[in-house]
């Protein structure tokens, strides 16, 4: 076994036992088989000569699953840098939505649905207001979450959301150090989220809930939680912080520690317990299964744009905010290959012999099995 372990080790070890022993959906077979065979020969790969000294080197094929924690590096950062080209010289600042806890039933059962509605709940709250309370038309980069560091559910959405906004083409900027009250983003929220909920309930496409008045009386007696931070220091704090938060997952391999005797041992953070680290020791099925729970439904987009972010006018609209600030306009991003991306941003060439430091040339393609 290689150095450290990996999700990967733990579905090899024991998830053959797992799916023996659950019924599981289609979406998450397919997401324990792509990360059990990632870089492994099952996928194939090629072999690379060097030209000097003769070395060979085998590299086997990434399964480039989104929930995979080997297969987010490169994507992460080609789409970062995209994210560098877009920021202004303005305030950025960072909202984070949370559902209460008794929804995680609900949300468990109709994923799709309710991490729509929290899409869609959280991104009008924001623009609503800029519009009323600015005048203005905002950015929103919103990011979805489903785990806490123990890996159980826990759906929250990360915005990171533009200091200001466009009000024709005049650019208004926010005043405020923190763009919005607390406690009006909340009931807000709470009150656009439970609204679309019963809609959506009326209309039959909610599967698995009992009581369904009694929950939603309950959900309007609670204080949701909304958290609003002062503004990032500066365009390098926002890329800093979209580089840890846009393409995690809900646990990267650093953080497992063991895997012995039919239990896993993991690091995490306890949030209500100022933060202390600490470790946490489950039977491997528990640990599979709360893997699971944060697998996606095919094709759920989990990063959106709004306001004049959104994919839809997102150029021109940056072409009209640099326009009203003042500030020139980008030149077009040259092209580059992965692995010119790869040597600029980790070091790494893997054009290079890495025993001589010769030139590698593609010998031949390996395929895996049928």
């Amino acid at each position: 076994m290689h150095g450290r372990l990996e999700v990967a080790d733990i579905l090899r070890s024991h998830g053959p036992s797992y799916r023996a022993t659950y019924r599981l959906p289609l979406q998450q077979l397919r997401t324990m088989r792509a990360i059990e065979i990632c870089r492994t020969a099952e996928l194939g790969g090629h072999v690379d000569e060097c030209e000097d000294c003769g070395h060979l080197k085998i590299s086997y094929n990434s399964c480039r699953n989104r929930h995979c924690p080997k297969c987010q590096f490169l994507k992460k950062e080609q789409w970062i840098e995209a994210r560098e080209r877009e920021l202004l010289p303005i305030a950025y600042f960072h909202v984070v939505f949370t559902l209460p806890e008794e929804l995680n039933p609900v949300a468990l059962r109709n994923r799709d649905v309710i991490y729509n509605l929290l899409f869609k709940a959280a991104t009008e709250t924001l623009t609503e207001l800029a519009r009323e309370r600015l005048g203005v038309q905002i950015g929103t980069i919103a990011v979805l979450h489903t785990w806490g560091q123990n890996l159980l559910d826990h759906p929250h959405l990360h915005c990171i959301v533009s200091g200001g906004g466009l009000s024709g083409d005049r650019w208004v900027s926010s005043k405020r150090r923190f763009l919005f009250p607390v406690k009006v983003l909340s009931r807000l929220f709470r009150g656009k989220f439970l609204s679309y909920l019963k809609k959506t309930y009326e209309a039959g496409k909610l599967t698995g809930v009992d009581q369904f008045t009694i929950l939603l009386n309950g959900l309007y007696a609670k204080k949701w939680v909304v958290y609003a931070k002062a503004p990032f220091n500066g365009p390098k704090t926002v890329l800093a912080y979209l580089g840890r938060y846009t393409h995690r997952i809900a646990i990267t391999n650093h953080r497992i520690l063991s895997m012995e005797e039919g239990k896993v041992s993991f690091s995490w953070k306890d949030y209500a317990d100022n933060n202390k680290k600490k470790i946490m020791t489950l039977a491997a099925a528990e640990f599979i299964r709360r893997f699971l729970l944060h697998v996606l439904p095919p094709g759920f987009v989990k990063i959106r744009h709004v306001g004049f972010l959104s994919n839809r006018n997102r150029k021109a609209a940056l072409e009209l905010c640099r326009a009203a600030l003042g500030v020139a306009q980008p030149e077009p991003a040259p092209s580059e290959t992965w692995q010119a991306l790869l040597l600029r941003i980790s070091g790494i060439d893997v054009t290079r012999c890495p025993l001589c430091q010769g030139s590698m040339h593609r010998k031949q393609l390996y395929r895996g099995p049928p």
